[in-house]
């Protein structure tokens, strides 16, 4: 439901009488509820009618009116009302969004007011809980000033109170909070690695994670580089990860880095190989020592990848027997590798569109795409029978898609009353946008049936359109 549409409903329960908790969720982290009503009462005022307060309203004591006039659609209105909201804390929310208001005068008293309020002694407290609010406001384009005073506050703001709200649900107020803490110098190294490591945004990972390293010296003894290195060595994300990697040649640590040339992801192998490289060693012998055995159970599917990345196409030869490996991951990456090598072999990989392994199933389709027009047009469209698992099903109908023509048409028309809704869908999409193409025979009969079948999905001048484009009307 649209923002206005709730917070105008809201307005005119406060205009009746309802107290501001009732109907208000006043503890919402976000502060989105304070902005869907002042946007509510400007639009009850011009588009239903309610009572909404006038000037003598104002000397009610009520919040809930108080609320209403500091949202109403008469800037007088709403400056008079601002001298209210110190008698009413609840307000201050408010306050933040009368701050950004596009009439001058009232957004000036209010800045003035907001200044005040937010100066004392308590001030980091109170910001604290409308920093989400002021985060969201500040994309106004008369928002800077409450960004300026977030800042400020949360800068001057003592450690005990700072620091709690690095685990807050607000994204971008755990930024505002993570540049504070680090330009203030409120948490150490090994603080800032272990937040890098746990924080589920890139943002905060990469902030954490550089200001870490940047505080550890090259002169810094081997526990303090541990108190960095662990965290950042061990983390989830490949941005730590990353970062770790990097920083174990600053830290005279190179040959570790060995041990994260095979990882999952693409950026960490490739800091691992630079590190090593470095440090005087060629990675290639080792990830080609890695791939040698492909009866060997213990295949990394790291180092497979690896040798592809930093190989060449005479290392073709060591991944071609991993495509038959037990480990679907050896599989996948395999097949990935041979594409990154520029190698390939429609005949090997096209047994691969049946593995039972999806990733397996789904490489093997991006490797197929730009053969489709060679593929095997029956034993493709053998693959979308039901009795196939999905994924097989999706990646047949990919190069079936990709190969257009009457083959195309025919996959997706066969597709169209399918029991997947996702595969009928794209099926659907696909007739809707088919064309012929050049080896389409104009006039063909059976083009002509399939887009009949299909004439639902077309208007009337479509659908004639598609007719004439095939050579079925003159």
């Amino acid at each position: 439901m649209d923002k206005a549409v709730i917070g105008g409903e809201t307005a005119a329960r406060l205009a009746r009488g309802a107290a501001l908790g009732e109907v208000l969720d006043v503890a919402d982290p976000s502060g989105s509820a304070w902005i869907s009503l002042d946007e509510g009462v400007r639009a009850s005022a011009w588009y239903r009618p309610a009572p909404l307060p006038d000037a003598r309203a104002l000397e009610l004591p009520e919040e809930s009116w108080l609320a209403l006039a500091l949202c109403h659609p008469d800037g007088r209105i709403r400056e008079r009302a601002l001298a209210g909201v110190a008698e009413h804390p609840a307000l201050l929310p408010l306050l933040v969004v009368r701050a950004a208001d596009w009439a001058g005068p009232v957004r000036e008293r209010a800045r003035q007011l907001l200044g005040e309020t937010l100066a004392g002694e308590v001030s980091a407290r109170t910001v604290a809980s409308l920093a989400p609010l002021v985060l969201r406001v500040a994309r106004r384009g008369r928002g800077d000033f409450g960004l300026e005073l977030l800042d400020a506050a949360l800068r001057r703001a003592p450690r005990e109170l700072l620091l709690p709200l690095r685990t807050h649900p607000d994204r971008l107020l755990r930024r505002f909070t993570f540049r504070a803490a680090v330009e203030g110098g409120l948490l150490s190294p090994g603080e800032l690695a272990r937040h890098a490591a746990r924080d589920d945004d890139t943002v905060i990972q990469a902030l954490c994670a550089d200001a870490a390293l940047a505080a550890t010296s090259t002169g810094a003894g081997r526990d303090d580089w541990d108190d960095v290195l662990e965290p950042l060595l061990d983390a989830r994300n490949p941005r730590a990860r990353s970062a770790g990697v990097t920083a174990l040649r600053r830290a005279g640590r190179s040959e570790r880095a060995v041990e994260f040339l095979a990882d999952r992801s693409t950026v960490v192998r490739a800091c691992a190989r630079y590190v090593v490289r470095r440090h005087g060693t060629d990675p290639l012998p080792w990830y080609r020592e890695r791939c040698a055995d492909p009866a060997d159970p213990a295949v990394p599917s790291g180092a497979v990848i690896g040798l592809a990345e930093c190989g060449q196409r005479a290392d073709a030869d060591l991944l071609w027997p991993l495509l038959a490996h037990p480990a679907p991951a050896v599989r996948a990456r395999a097949v990935a590798g041979l594409r990154i090598l520029d190698v390939s072999g429609t005949e090997r990989l096209l047994p691969l569109l049946d593995d039972p392994a999806s990733g397996v199933v789904r490489e093997a389709a991006t490797s197929l795409l730009p053969f489709s027009g060679a593929l095997p047009a029956d034993r493709l469209t053998g693959f979308l029978d039901i009795g196939h698992p999905r994924h097989v099903r999706v990646a047949a109908f990919r190069l079936l898609d990709a190969r257009g023509g009457v083959v195309g048409l025919r996959a997706a028309v066969a597709l169209l009353e399918d029991p997947d809704d996702t595969l009928r869908m794209w099926a659907g999409q696909s007739v809707q946008r088919w064309h012929p193409t050049a080896g389409t025979r104009p006039g063909d009969p059976e083009v002509g049936e399939l887009l009949d079948r299909a004439g639902h999905l077309f208007s009337v001048d479509a659908l004639k359109r598609r007719m004439w484009e095939a050579g079925l009307l003159t």
